[in-house]
């Protein structure tokens, strides 16, 4: 409605100021409902003009001068309430004349630059919601965000790698299109039945392989597939579940993944989520000894362990692998707890004797002493030794107690696990009660590369003697591979009865898609550049395509040995975490993402070095610092 037609009522309002005694009942209903007509117009002015945050805002907000004015208006004698009345519907005008060309000026703009704008008045309200303390409303510190170099890598020159880099790409987007297509918002993929496929380990979470696959859709610049893993993030993305879930699994994939999405992409969603989740897996760690129980129903908060484990222990390997995602949500909530609790962990784990140095899998959270003395390398110990090399590494290397742990570690390992076969392979064999069972999983596999990313920081003039180590597991490793009908490794295989990395029982000869031997791969060929890494990761990528890709996605393989695959008709999320990301890394340059501004976590989720850590002991004082 025109501005101008209120003006014939709004500028007599001297006829408010006559005795009320001089109207009839009939003239004062008449006025009543004209006043009220009048309101009504000018709230509808207002609300149906083009949205304009300036223009509601100096209507109702802008200034003390105007509000005065307004309430004065009809109803005030003052003879030059009038006047006043014009210069408010003179400002009425002056905003919708500006709100006006603005929208004009928006329309002329182009897309990338309205999207600029926004990020920037999203910046400023952000900025400006900040409350007491520091708080915004989700009540998270504000953090400035700094992406770490090395997101994203531009090809490789040699024509070679480039191809074999794009191939690994594209196997990414078949797996991922056929999860997006037959299992969209599950946990995992059925490639062969194409349908949904939700493990136990989750609980009633879901999404599982979107959460995993962000940070890989990032690197590999796969921004539309990523957006919509985004989207389905803020949108679905749910914890209030009433049901247990593995406290590892869910770290290690779900919070690992969401703060590495946060971290690539400055997403602020991303950080609430994992700030939410971390939160909600606290409760795991009220035991008497502060060691947290390996499962966790998220509603109530009560924990327990696993029936099969010792003597109701908790397991090195998850109660060991929570260090880097807790000291990230430390930094990024501004909640000192996360950090204590890992470091409790420590200190439990310092108190005790270690049997010849080693850390025995089992450790029960109620007497804090440990359970059955099973030692291993592989599954149930691994990514307790990865944590604690990369602990000190992600503290810019000022974390002198994870450095000293891990290097005494690999100490007891050389001298009580390591073996070298009559043919010459190196393996870790694994220990029971001071009896060696010489079998290598292929999760000790990703010792190879842990090894070699250690090696350069290690005590004396073992540097080149631990990466000799790392080569040869390296080796041992391939030859699993080698040595099997579909060239794929198997889960374990022995050094014992003749035979050398094979498997020899039929439970130990099924692939599920498994990333280790690769991981190794990648990180021999970021510190020797020897081209031998890369030929055998392509191997690797022939055997996927050839025996585990199918229509719906890849799948794994029950008998590596058998001539022909018999698919398990699982397409882990892991596969596209990990196993794929390490491919493509191997074929990438080592500037992307470089390991001085990078650490992985065990799921293959980069976190960037925590600049600023000045000492570990500082996370569980009282000036917490990140």
């Amino acid at each position: 409605m025109p501005v101008a037609t209120l003006l014939p009522f709004t500028a007599t309002p001297n006829r408010k100021s006559a005795s009320p005694t001089s109207f009839r009942l009939t003239e004062k209903f008449i006025l009543l409902l004209v006043f009220s007509a009048f309101i009504t117009l000018c709230f509808g002015a207002i609300f149906f003009l083009p949205d304009s945050s300036k223009l509601l805002s100096g209507v109702f907000f802008h200034s003390s001068a105007v509000e005065t004015n307004t309430r004065t208006g009809p109803d005030s004698s003052d003879s030059g309430s009038a006047g006043n009345d014009d210069r408010v519907l003179a400002k009425i005008r002056k905003d919708h004349e500006k709100a006006l060309l603005e929208a004009k000026d928006t329309l002329q703009k182009r897309p990338d630059e309205i999207k600029q704008d926004i990020i920037i008045e999203k910046e400023k309200v952000v900025k400006e919601s900040m409350g007491q303390g520091g708080k915004d409303v989700n009540n998270l510190p504000f953090v400035e965000y700094r992406r770490p170099p090395g997101a994203t890598g531009h090809e490789p020159l040699d024509p070679e790698t480039r191809d074999r880099r794009a191939k690994i790409k594209e196997m990414m987007k078949h797996a991922w299109d056929s999860y997006r297509r037959y299992a969209w918002g599950s946990n995992e993929l059925r490639p062969v039945s194409k349908q949904g496929h939700s493990s136990n380990l989750f609980g009633d979470i879901k999404g599982a392989t979107i959460v995993d696959a962000l940070d890989t859709l990032y690197i590999m610049e796969m921004f539309e597939e990523f957006d919509a893993a985004t989207d389905w993030v803020e949108k679905n993305l749910d914890f209030n579940v009433n049901a247990e879930v593995s406290v590892f699994e869910v770290n290690i994939r779900f919070v690992g993944g969401l703060l590495s999405a946060y971290y690539l992409s400055g997403k602020e969603v991303f950080r609430r989520k994992a700030v939410e989740l971390g939160e909600k897996l606290l409760p795991a760690f009220k035991t008497p000894t502060g060691i947290p129980w390996a499962l966790l129903n998220l509603k109530s908060g009560i924990g327990r362990n696993w029936p099969w484990a010792s003597g109701g222990s908790s397991i090195l390997a998850e109660y060991g692998t929570l260090h880097l995602e807790f000291m990230h949500l430390s930094k990024l909530s501004g909640n000192p707890e996360f950090a204590q609790k890992v470091m409790n962990i420590r200190k439990v784990l310092n108190r005790l004797d270690k049997p010849q140095g080693l850390y025995p899998n089992y450790l029960n959270p109620n007497s804090g002493q440990w359970g059955q003395h099973h030692v291993s390398v592989g599954g149930l110990g691994d990514s307790f030794y990865e944590y604690l090399l990369k602990a000190w590494l992600m503290s810019d290397k000022t974390d002198e107690e994870g450095k000293k742990m891990y290097y005494d570690a690999l100490q007891a390992i050389e001298t009580n696990l390591m073996r070298k076969s009559s043919g010459g392979l190196t393996y870790i064999a694994e220990w029971k009660g001071g009896l060696l069972e010489h079998k290598m999983g292929h999760l000790t596999c990703f010792a190879g590369g842990m090894i070699a990313l250690g090696a350069d920081g290690a005590p004396g003039d073992k540097t080149g003697h631990q990466m000799e180590q790392a080569a040869e597991i390296a080796r041992t490793c391939h030859e699993s591979y080698a040595r099997t009908a579909l060239k794929l490794g198997p889960e374990a295989f022995r050094f014992d009865g003749g035979v050398e990395a094979i498997a020899t029982r039929q439970n130990e000869k099924y692939f599920i898609l498994r990333p280790e031997v690769i991981e190794t791969y990648m990180y021999m060929w970021r510190f020797t550049h020897d081209p031998k890494y890369r030929e055998w990761g392509w191997e690797a990528v022939q055997a996927l395509e050839q025996h585990c890709k199918v229509e719906g996605g890849y799948s794994g393989v029950r008998d590596v040995y058998a001539p022909t695959p018999n698919h398990d008709d699982v397409q882990q999320s892991f596969y596209l975490a990990e196993t794929l990301k390490y491919l493509y890394l191997l074929f990438s340059d080592d500037d992307h993402l470089p390991f001085d501004h990078w650490v992985f976590n065990t799921e293959a989720h980069p976190l960037p070095i925590l600049d600023g850590i000045k000492t570990v002991s500082k996370c569980i004082g009282a000036e917490f610092s990140l």
